[in-house]
């Protein structure tokens, strides 16, 4: 194994995926168990069709609402307790919010802001004496370059997001004394999440709409698609790995350029 390699290896890592059943999180809990690490995916709505694959890569998927203290508790003492510990934290768990200020409803704004930003609060919470335990650990929180740049149309998902980001950098800052790192990455557009299915399932022309994702993004309008789960995965490898040893309180953008504005004219 070459040196580069052994700096990506989890070899002895417990780690916690949540909102791991589809998308991102189970790109991400498939990678950290395929570089050694021992995952617990929690997730609101498991996914039977992984069950194969996650018992092949010693997965456990366990029924977690991060909205709920009594269920992140359960999932962060099953990994601590199955695992002998618990050195990574994904808070992968997140909805969209796609609708004017004017339209929101309370209910819908506490559900967005709830699993956006106070699941990863809970997680964090419930982690942190574990990972103190183990003389350190690594946090990353599935932000958005809607965190980075609000937009428009989603301002509800845009501000957890953001919060989201203030929040990754502020407990980077207060935990460095523990030895523990907390990152964010923050993607769009990404193909074959559940958040980026159920909006195409909204739209009229599906087909444009994809088109739509794909010209806002730099890159991605370049390479004629969107960005794939497995692509945020690896970024979230490079952070919760040594090889990002003096890596924390950063932001990483995987979103083909989006949040840099508006990209230039394809004429």
């Amino acid at each position: 194994m070459s040196d580069a390699s052994q700096r990506l290896a989890l070899t002895d890592r417990v780690a916690v995926v949540t909102g791991g059943a589809t998308g991102i999180g189970r790109a991400t809990a498939l990678l950290l168990a395929e570089q050694g690490a021992q995952v617990f995916v929690g997730d609101y709505d498991p996914v039977v069709s992984n069950a194969d694959e996650f018992t092949h890569l010693g997965i456990t998927e366990l029924n977690c609402d991060v909205r709920r203290e009594t269920d992140v508790k359960s999932l962060i003492e099953q990994a601590v307790r199955d695992g002998g510990g618990l050195d990574i934290l994904v808070n992968n768990a997140g909805i969209a919010m796609v609708k004017p200020i004017t339209d929101v409803t309370e209910a819908e704004w506490d559900a967005c802001l709830d699993t956006n930003l106070k699941g990863a609060f809970l997680t964090t919470k419930h982690a942190i004496p574990h990972m103190r335990v183990r003389g350190g650990g690594s946090i990353v929180n599935m932000a958005s370059n809607a965190g980075i740049l609000p937009r428009a149309h989603d301002p509800v998902y845009s501000t957890s997001k953001g919060a989201l980001v203030a929040f990754t950098k502020s407990i980077a800052l207060s935990h460095s004394i523990d030895r523990i790192r907390v990152n964010a990455v923050c993607p769009g557009p990404v193909g074959d999440t559940r958040m980026m299915n159920a909006d195409l399932d909204k739209a009229v022309d599906r087909e444009a709409t994809i088109k739509q994702f794909i010209a806002a993004s730099p890159i991605a309008r370049v390479a004629q698609r969107m960005i794939s789960p497995r692509e945020v995965a690896e970024a979230i490898l490079y952070l919760v790995s040594d090889a990002s040893a003096m890596v924390t309180g950063t932001c990483i953008a995987i979103d083909g350029g989006k949040s840099l504005g508006v990209p230039p004219s394809s004429d």
